[in-house]
């Protein structure tokens, strides 16, 4: 029983905010390509709150080599879902997403999103890179990496005025800052 809350609380935390998202007034006049990619930034929004859940070994039966390996799973398709929520967004209208990736774009939430998107790229970088490096440097900077996407995807989600609801879209934000915070101080403190 005491296995299954841990699985029941992050269950509530990343359904509750996707079914409000899936019935949003907001989506009535959207198309098909707008709402794939703003549901992909939801989805991988929800990936971030679990991404350090299994890099710490938080989540029972998910710990070890094999939340280590879902940890990787769960990154490719962190990596897949950015890319499926910039190509909705440039479906919708490439000269705003233009404007976005080139840093022109008059929203401060435009700049979040930039600063994610790249810290994504650059962690995928890393990845493949992963051998290159003495794995103490290599941790320092996917550590790093980590803590500013959250953050950025934070800032970018909160400042959007869309599907999300407004109250579950903020318990999701917090979870996944608290967890964020919550691993990288239990791996590179507390497991010293």
């Amino acid at each position: 029983m005491r296995a299954a809350l841990p699985w029941a609380a992050l269950a509530a935390l990343l359904a509750v905010p996707l079914a409000l998202a899936a019935f949003s007034p907001w989506l009535a006049y959207r198309g098909f390509a707008y709402i794939t990619g703003g549901f992909a930034g939801i989805l991988a929004l929800c990936l971030l709150l679990v991404q350090p859940l299994l890099a710490a070994g938080y989540l029972p039966g998910l710990r070890g080599p094999k939340g280590r390996r879902w940890h990787r799973r769960a990154g490719i398709a962190l990596v897949a879902l950015t890319l499926l929520h910039i190509a909705g967004l440039w479906i919708t209208s490439p000269p705003d997403t233009v404007d976005a990736l080139l840093l022109r774009a008059p929203t401060a939430f435009s700049v979040w999103g930039f600063i994610s998107l790249w810290g994504i790229v650059a962690t995928a970088g890393l990845m493949a890179l992963r051998r290159r490096f003495p794995p103490r440097r290599w941790r320092w900077a996917h550590n790093a990496l980590a803590a500013l996407v959250v953050l950025a995807t934070v800032l970018h989600a909160v400042q959007i005025e869309g599907a999300m609801e407004l109250v579950s879209k903020w318990m999701l934000c917090l979870a996944a800052l608290a967890a964020t915070a919550a691993a990288l101080i239990d791996l590179r403190l507390l497991r010293r």
